[in-house]
């Protein structure tokens, strides 16, 4: 069972970054992968990035790639979202998700067992 508590999230300009984080509770974060999601009004959930339970692979949606990383540090059980030149289509409910570790960085929601309850991001432009 993991538990996943996001925060970070806030109201910014068309160009700032923003860092979110998410906490993960548990004693084997380092056997699960993560990602990040995010669902603006009246859209579906997307896949936003994703990275092993090793941190030694990386996956990116095509919309935030090369603006948005994502890191973790299994020692303090955490996951992050660094955001750069946001704009204002990154508006949406960002939500940390959690998968045991099987080889594959999952674009699919439906493959995460786990969810946090979301952060909100509102990006003006």
């Amino acid at each position: 069972q993991v538990q996943l508590v996001e925060s970070g999230g806030g109201l910014v300009q068309a160009g700032d970054s923003l860092r979110l984080s998410c906490a993960a509770s548990g004693r084997t974060f380092s056997s699960y992968a993560m990602g990040w999601f995010r669902q603006a009004p009246g859209k579906e959930r997307e896949f936003v990035a994703a990275i092993r339970g090793s941190g030694s692979r990386t996956n990116y949606a095509n919309a935030v790639r090369g603006r948005f990383t994502i890191s973790r540090d299994n020692a303090k059980n955490m996951v992050y979202l660094q955001m750069n030149s946001l704009k204002p289509e990154d508006t949406a409910v960002y939500y940390c998700a959690a998968d045991p570790d099987k080889g594959i960085l999952y674009s699919s929601s439906v493959e995460y067992d786990y969810w946090g309850q979301g952060t909100q991001v509102t990006v003006s432009s």
